[in-house]
């Protein structure tokens, strides 16, 4: 198990996973006071946690399925990048695609967070790429089903 050190400056426990199959952890707002998200408005929201990521790991910041599903509240970046060598407080970009306002309490959980390990890689700059059986055929050239 991959360890990571944290700081949690905020009145809430610190992020777990709350299944054994979990592959995030929740992100709760700290707040000093409900507030409003109005349709189409964005806010950073911050979540008082601090992280120290080995290198060739990054943090994703994902939306909850809950509050996009029922009250269309999401991670505007989504998934937010979090660099290994990243030390400020996580912040959440949050949006309101609904068409009403959504009032958003201290404490409530407003994202995921799930680390991931990255693979850096190098350039080999080619004239012709291999070919495959999709080429360059784009946006809905697999078909709807």
């Amino acid at each position: 198990m991959l360890r990571v050190s944290i700081i949690n400056e905020s009145p809430y426990p610190q992020p777990a996973y709350a299944t054994d199959s979990a592959s995030g952890m929740d992100l709760r707002a700290v707040l000093t006071s409900e507030i409003t998200l109005s349709p189409l408005e964005r806010k950073v929201v911050g979540t008082g946690i601090k992280i120290s990521l080995p290198k060739g790991y990054e943090a994703q910041v994902r939306p909850r399925s809950g509050l996009a599903a029922k009250h269309g509240l999401t991670v505007l970046n989504s998934p937010g990048t979090i660099d290994s060598d990243y030390r400020g407080e996580i912040g959440v970009i949050l949006v309101n695609v609904s068409s009403e306002e959504y009032i958003l309490k201290p404490g409530e959980r407003i994202a995921q967070i799930v680390i991931s390990k990255v693979e850096k890689i190098s350039w080999s700059l080619v004239k012709v790429l291999d070919p495959s059986s999709r080429g360059n055929k784009g946006f809905g050239s697999t078909g709807k089903t």
